[in-house]
Formats: C-alpha cells, sequence, structure tokens
C-alpha cells in the first residue's frame, strides 16, 4: 500500500527458478530455488501480483555440456510454470549463446510455443559481452519484438576472477562491476545509441553505472577535448538513462537515489531477488518510504514493467 492506495499491480522483475536437473549439475544452488509453491506463498503473502522468472545464471553448463543444453533444460521446464500459472508469472528465456545460428531460433521458438515475453542473457560469457556482434541480430529481433532483455551478473569467472577469486568479494564486488563493464561496453559500441529502442533491464541496479554517472561525463569531457575517446554524440548518462534498472532486493534509500538521479522513475523496477534474498517486504517499503510522488511510486513498483509487457 501507498498511503492507503494499492498501486495498479505489483510486479517483480527480478525473481528466480530453477529446474532439479540445473541445480544439481550446478554450484552453488539448493532445492528452495525449485520451490515455485514456495514462491507463489511469498508473492500472495507480500501482495505480488505477478513476477518475472529469468535465469540466475548458473555454472550447470560446465557438466551438462554446453549453454545450449542449458538453454533448452530451462525454457522447457519454465515453460510448465508459464502454462500453469499464466496470471502470476512472465517467463525470460534463456539463449543458446554458445551458438549464434541458434540464438534466432530459439527465440522463435520460446516465444512463438512456450509463452515467454522476454530474454534473460548474462553480463558476460567467457570475457564476451554484449557488444559482441553475435548478438546483433537478437537486438534487431528485440527491437522489433518489443521483447526486453534482462541482464543477470554473470557468475562464472566474472571480470577480476583471474586476479582475486574469494568467496566474498567476487559476488559484492565481481558480479558487479562484470554488469558495471557490460553496460558500458554497450554504451562504447554505440549499441545504445544505434538500438535505443531496445529495453535493456540490468540488475542490481545496473552494477555501478548510477555510483559512477559524474565520473563517466566529466571524463568523456575531459578526453573528447584531447580527442582521445571517439565521440558518442551525447554524454554517457545521456544514453545510461535510457536503459533500466532493477532493485534486486536492494533496500539502501542511497542507491535509490543516484537511480532516481540518473534514470528517473520510469526507469527504475522494483525486484525482489527471490529466493536469494527473502526480505521481500522490506524491499517494497524502501520504495514506499522514498520522498517521491504517488504516481513515481506506483511506477516503480510495477507500473513501468505494466508499460513494458503491455499488460
Amino acid at each position: 500500500n501507498i498511503k492507503g492506495h494499492r498501486t495498479l499491480m505489483l510486479i517483480d522483475a527480478h525473481s528466480h527458478w530453477l529446474p532439479d536437473e540445473i541445480i544439481t549439475n550446478a554450484h552453488f544452488f539448493h532445492k528452495g530455488w525449485a520451490d515455485i509453491e514456495a514462491q507463489l506463498k511469498m508473492m500472495d503473502a507480500t501482495g505480488i501480483d505477478l513476477a518475472v522468472l529469468s535465469y540466475p545464471t548458473t555454472d550447470a553448463h560446465l557438466k551438462l555440456g554446453s549453454i545450449s543444453e542449458v538453454a533448452h533444460i530451462y525454457n522447457d521446464n519454465v515453460s510448465k510454470i508459464l502454462k500453469a500459472y499464466p496470471k502470476r508469472f512472465i517467463g525470460a528465456a534463456v539463449l543458446p549463446v554458445d551458438n549464434s545460428i541458434d540464438m534466432l531460433e530459439e527465440l522463435k521458438r520460446v516465444t512463438a510455443q512456450l509463452g515467454f515475453k522476454a530474454i534473460s542473457l548474462a553480463s558476460s560469457y567467457n570475457g564476451v559481452y554484449l557488444d559482441d556482434k553475435m548478438f546483433l541480430p537478437i537486438y534487431q529481433e528485440a527491437q522489433k519484438m518489443n521483447i526486453p532483455i534482462f541482464v543477470h551478473s554473470q557468475i562464472v569467472n566474472p571480470i577480476g576472477y583471474e586476479r582475486v577469486k574469494d568467496p566474498l568479494l567476487t559476488p559484492v564486488v565481481e558480479y558487479i562491476f562484470d554488469t558495471t563493464i557490460s553496460a558500458g561496453k554497450l554504451l562504447m559500441s554505440d549499441i545504445l545509441r544505434q538500438y535505443s529502442k531496445v529495453k535493456f533491464i540490468f540488475a542490481h541496479f545496473g552494477g555501478a553505472i548510477c555510483y559512477l554517472k559524474q565520473r563517466f561525463d566529466s571524463t568523456y569531457q575531459m578526453l573528447r577535448g584531447m580527442n582521445f575517446v571517439k565521440d558518442l554524440q551525447g554524454l554517457p548518462s545521456d544514453y545510461f538513462k535510457n536503459i533500466y534498472v532493477d532493485t534486486s532486493g536492494d533496500t539502501t534509500k542511497a542507491n535509490f537515489l543516484l537511480a532516481l538521479e540518473l534514470m528517473g522513475p520510469k526507469h527504475i523496477l522494483w525486484g525482489s531477488d527471490w529466493p536469494a534474498k527473502q526480505e521481500v517486504s522490506a524491499g517494497i517499503k524502501v520504495v514506499n518510504d522514498l520522498d517521491i510522488s504517488q504516481d513515481d511510486k506506483q511506477n516503480i513498483l510495477g507500473g513501468n514493467l505494466e508499460k513494458i509487457f503491455v499488460l
């Protein structure tokens, strides 16, 4: 509730579910990640009407043999949830990024046959970021079909992992900076300008880009004055403000304020990061407690995603 008013729809932009076959072939994940009934119970208890199911990025492909195999296992199993609970979940499909020819075919399959309405990508793949030319046909199709792309941090060898392997520093720092570099490479490759209608939705407030807004702009202007960096035809922040970020269960007011300054309330999506984070009500409360308008709160808590998915 927002001062006694119910949002038109409370939508979770960031939640996960995994089939047993992926869990048993991956590190870290446990059976709780396969409990859709627990998620539905949580959603009912917290008033969540609808949740996006996206891939949390696992290392299951190392045992299963390929990302293509993981993609088919994941998409086929999630499609059963979408069919069973069509009014509660939206699916973001995994693409076989290890086979660029199959990516478009799988995108067509999952949207035409399996009921998926979004794409789920990792911030990078073995050091290959989302500015790679193999992704351009996907962006063209996503722009044409108005399909949003949810970007989750890479957890397998993220940037910095070759120098620092630490159970706390890797997820806290390296995951976040892999996401930051991913967004940065989309900027520097002109993809954010050339594919301006593609709705990129970056998890965890887009890594550190909100914090780095001033440094991006001031450093770019300095380097342009020396003709040391190419002409982006605008400031970095002009392009970053056009992407979307989700809150990923964050309850830190300062992070919301940074995102509000860069993206504005229409490009921030509330997300729980369930089941990794389970203090779901606290994540909703921090939005309610922000010193912004009632309409802005409603947009963050669901209105923005309603528009993206044309619900």
